[in-house]
């Protein structure tokens, strides 16, 4: 995408949650999982490259020993709409009798996430639990919940805090949902 063209998607959109109502529901989550896990010493699997951002902001606050890892599953690409799942990265085996916290940045419907805790169950670990920035309220149910849920979004598409638009404005604080949809 050209950066006018990103310029064009950003000035038509709609913010639909600013960065002090982020910050506020990822330090909300930071003391839910702390009081959780705290004593686990998890390993914390970051699903790039959504989870990136959120990671970047949780992690600081998660004031307990934990080990760090990451998988890379995807069902986007740089599309609007989801496909087959392709993993990249898988979750390692180091999962096996661990607590693990999964960080993403949405739960949709809820088939990556759910393949991930799949595959993190099936490596062995002791447990898996799932935390999301965001969840889309698509009126439907989901094929998974996430244990730890940040903010919850209309049913639109929607970019920023990890989330991208065709490859851009995962980098945004604000949380926008592109015009049109």
């Amino acid at each position: 995408m050209l950066p006018q063209e990103a310029w064009k998607i950003l000035e038509e959109a709609e913010m639909l949650c600013d960065s002090e109502s982020v910050q506020k529901a990822i330090k909300r989550m930071a003391g839910d999982i702390s009081a959780l896990l705290r004593e686990s010493n998890p390993i914390v699997l970051v699903i790039m490259r959504g989870g990136v951002f959120f990671a970047g902001q949780l992690l600081p606050l998660l004031r307990f020993p934990l080990e760090l890892e990451y998988a890379h599953a995807s069902r986007y690409g740089d599309a609007t709409t989801g496909g087959a799942l392709h993993w990249s990265v898988a979750p390692p085996a180091s999962v096996r009798n661990r607590a693990v916290l999964v960080l993403d940045d949405i739960l949709d419907a809820g088939e990556t996430l759910r393949a991930v805790r799949a595959e993190v169950l099936a490596l062995g670990a002791a447990s898996c639990h799932l935390a999301v920035l965001t969840l889309k309220d698509t009126g439907r149910s989901k094929l998974v919940d996430a244990d730890f849920v940040g903010l919850t979004l209309p049913n639109r598409y929607v970019f920023g805090c990890g989330l991208d638009v065709h490859g851009a404005w995962r980098n945004l604080p604000e949380i926008y949902a592109l015009s049109g949809h």
